[in-house]
């Protein structure tokens, strides 16, 4: 059950209603007029309620679902209990998306400005845009259209951030330039310096940052993951990346389209990733690599050398799957003797 203090349930729908939303096959056509309040786990729900069955490993739980209706595959409807409403589609995740945005948002803030924000005279706010309690905006920065944001988020001078993002509450923002539908959660960095130093007569000489982040539209960067801005030229992150929390993305590093990069992962400076790149959890990168187009890398993996697009690759330092795997037969065999 979906706790309403923290979402808006926008009403009840009928078993045929949800099948239409997500695209499902209503098996049970006597149901179709029942009526749906929420949404639930296939463990929790109960009468009045929806859940989503898709593990085949959880087939023998079906026969304990206590919900009203159920939306699973075809092949798994056997296994739901009888008199639950079943709903069948090839692809209940999905569905189970598609529901959610149904019967679901987030509360959003009223649109106006916190007595106590700070927002310096040459700023341009766009309309419908909510500035919480002690946010800063700096000088001639830009926001969009219905934009949010949070408690003491840092907008600094000269930023643009573009319509219908939300800058989480304590994350700062410098020296960027922002799509739209951006999601900065609570705590990042963006646009600081780079780890950029030179060691002159034994003593550490920092040098300094002055480059960019250039962010796309629809991009998501988790709570207190840092993405610096270039050295000369520009950090890039590509339209529709989803960046998870407490990852390092470092100075002129550049994100094609839609990569994934789970947490814990550290990318040093100059990479350059191709579209649809996915890595792993504590997945670390060298300096100037180049990772092709829908490469896959393997949680905790160490890559030091260039990816060719496609290959999925694991291991420190890591290699291709298959060879990875070849290495794990081969230690364990020869560990027995």
């Amino acid at each position: 059950m979906v706790d309403t203090r923290f979402f808006i349930n926008k009403g009840s729908l009928t078993v045929a209603k949800i099948a239409e939303i997500c695209s499902a096959e209503l098996q049970t056509s006597a149901m179709a007029d029942e009526v749906i309040n929420d949404i639930n786990t296939m463990f929790d729900a109960k009468k009045g309620e929806v859940c989503f069955f898709y593990d085949r490993k959880k087939k023998a739980q079906g026969a304990e679902i206590k919900a009203t209706a159920c939306v699973t595959t075809a092949d798994l409807a056997q296994f739901v209990a009888d008199g639950v409403a079943i709903l069948t589609t090839d692809d209940p995740k999905l569905a189970a998306l598609k529901l959610n945005e149904a019967m679901y948002a987030e509360k959003r803030p009223s649109a106006g400005v916190a007595e106590t924000a700070v927002i310096d005279p040459t700023a341009e706010i766009g309309e419908g845009c909510a500035i919480a309690d002690y946010a800063v905006i700096g000088a001639n920065v830009k926001i969009g259209k219905n934009t949010i944001v949070e408690p003491f988020a840092v907008v600094s001078e000269g930023c643009v951030i573009g319509d219908n993002c939300r800058l989480g509450a304590h994350c700062c923002i410098a020296y960027t330039i922002m799509g739209n539908n951006c999601y900065i959660y609570n705590g990042a960095r963006i646009g600081q310096d780079g780890f950029g130093f030179q060691t002159i007569n034994g003593v550490h000489k920092r040098i300094p940052q002055l480059g960019r982040v250039i962010m796309g539209n629809d991009i998501e960067v988790g709570s207190c993951s840092c993405i610096d801005r270039g050295a000369l030229g520009d950090t890039i992150i590509g339209d529709g990346c989803r960046v998870d929390n407490l990852v390092q993305i470092a100075h002129n590093d550049k994100m094609g389209r839609g990569c994934v990069i789970v947490s814990q992962t550290g990318i040093a400076g100059s990479c350059t990733f191709g579209d649809y790149v996915v890595c792993g959890g504590q997945s670390g990168f060298a300096d100037h690599l180049n990772v092709g187009s829908g490469a896959q890398v393997a949680a905790q993996s160490g890559v030091m050398r260039d990816i060719e697009p496609g290959t999925v690759v694991m291991g420190s330092p890591s290699v291709p799957f298959k060879d990875f795997m070849r290495q794990v037969s081969f230690l364990q065999r020869n560990s027995k003797k």
